[in-house]
């Protein structure tokens, strides 16, 4: 839908920076999207602007007024994202402080005994905070594994270990490092069967850039908008009514409903509101809705189509050119189609190594980025009995174009392998 309307991929390249060359580099593809994607323009500008004014939130002056309407206009733009009518949207640290706060929370407010549910695909960020504070309450952890050969996990491996003893569960959206999806609201249907008052923590870090988001039925969602096309240094989470009515960090005296700490940046609310802003436009030529919610949606969807296709054509060639699955030496890890896939592939060739094979694709212009088998990956690496391999991540900035080039490259690379 985005490459077939014209002049709209060119519209859309155009609101980022960065999208053809690196001021340090020179021309490149950027296929390093999972360890955060480009920027939009705008965002850097807004971020120039606030940081800039020297003004604080609730004072009796113009420009604390404007700063105040910003960030309620943010929340909104929050609310708007998430599909939220309910709960307490709020900024945070980083993606994983906002995931450790849901889970912290979750932990500590819930009945006490029973057992905490996470499983072996997720990232570091919501495992480690799972593991801490089952530990820290005094309950077991159980681990829903995932499966080797599909890269994801399924509603039917949670249902088998969820139990009315259940208490907190984790859901990992998207992984980064396989690409692929969960099916997240079959999860939480599985949970509620069997453990309706369970708190169910998601980790959208991954997921955000790729498709519409939707927290229904969930307790709690954490994004990284680095990751969706803004800037680092903020968190942006979403918790339920449920979930914020429980004892949680607080300032002493504060809003009962608060989840912030301190005095936030104003350029983080502008900023998400940057991107909402581009998605809201972006939907608004891939579809005729009137609602901005509809918007999102519909641009979560066009985004989604592109980078399937952007990913089929990685997988199985475009042009003359072969795509992974036909090549030779190349190994895949999960399925060899897009179905399912969000936005990354990872691999290896046999007779490279997976850092020369980095080289070798940064030497032709083409950005990806190496995976090893440490506390970020292991997870996923060391059940295959592999130390390392690459992630190329797509996003929907992204043509066919470029990924011809990476085939090219990737050819080149199977010859001298081979």
């Amino acid at each position: 839908m985005i490459a077939e309307t014209p002049g709209l991929m060119e519209a859309v390249r155009a609101r980022f920076a960065h999208v053809e060359e690196c001021p340090f580099e020179g021309p490149r593809v950027f296929f390093e999207n999972a360890g955060g994607a480009l920027h939009l323009k705008t965002v850097a500008e807004t971020s120039a602007f606030y940081a800039a004014l020297p003004d604080n939130q609730g004072r009796a002056n113009a420009a604390s007024r404007a700063l105040m309407d910003r960030i309620a206009r943010g929340r909104a733009d929050m609310r708007a994202f998430f599909g939220a009518e309910d709960g307490e949207v709020f900024v945070g640290e980083s993606g994983t402080e906002i995931l450790f706060r849901l889970i912290r929370t979750a932990a500590t407010g819930a009945e006490a005994g029973g057992t905490m549910l996470c499983s072996t695909l997720e990232h570091p960020a919501s495992r480690s905070a799972m593991a801490h504070w089952a530990e820290a309450t005094g309950r077991p952890l159980v681990a829903v594994p995932h499966d080797d050969a599909a890269a994801t996990v399924t509603a039917e491996a949670y249902a088998a270990h969820v139990t009315p003893e259940t208490r907190v569960v984790s859901i990992v959206h998207t992984s980064p490092v396989t690409g692929m999806a969960v099916d997240v609201p079959g999860v939480i249907a599985a949970v509620r069967a069997v453990a309706p008052e369970a708190f169910v923590i998601v980790d959208g870090i991954q997921h955000a850039s790729h498709g519409a988001v939707s927290v229904a039925g969930a307790d709690g969602y954490a994004v990284s908008p680095y990751k969706m096309f803004s800037r680092h240094g903020y968190g942006v989470g979403w918790a339920s009514d449920r979930l914020t009515a429980l004892p949680h960090e607080q300032l002493a005296g504060g809003p009962p409903r608060a989840w912030e700490l301190g005095t936030r940046d104003t350029g983080a609310y502008a900023t998400f509101s940057d991107v909402i802003d581009y998605l809201d436009w972006l939907g608004a030529e891939v579809s005729g809705a009137e609602d901005r919610r509809a918007r999102l949606e519909a641009a979560g969807g066009a985004i989604a189509a592109h980078e399937a296709h952007l990913l089929g054509a990685m997988l199985h060639g475009t042009g003359n050119l072969r795509g992974l699955a036909e090549m030779p030496g190349v190994r895949l890890i999960g399925p060899a189609d897009a179905a399912g896939r969000e936005g990354v592939v990872s691999l290896w060739l046999e007779g490279m190594a997976s850092a020369d094979l980095v080289d070798h694709l940064g030497a032709r212009g083409v950005r990806v980025h190496i995976r090893k088998n440490d506390h970020y990956c292991g997870n996923i690496l060391d059940p295959l009995g592999r130390e390392d391999c690459i992630r190329v991540s797509v996003c929907h900035y992204n043509t066919e174009g470029e990924v011809a080039r990476f085939l090219a490259a990737m050819e080149e690379a199977q010859a001298a392998a081979a």
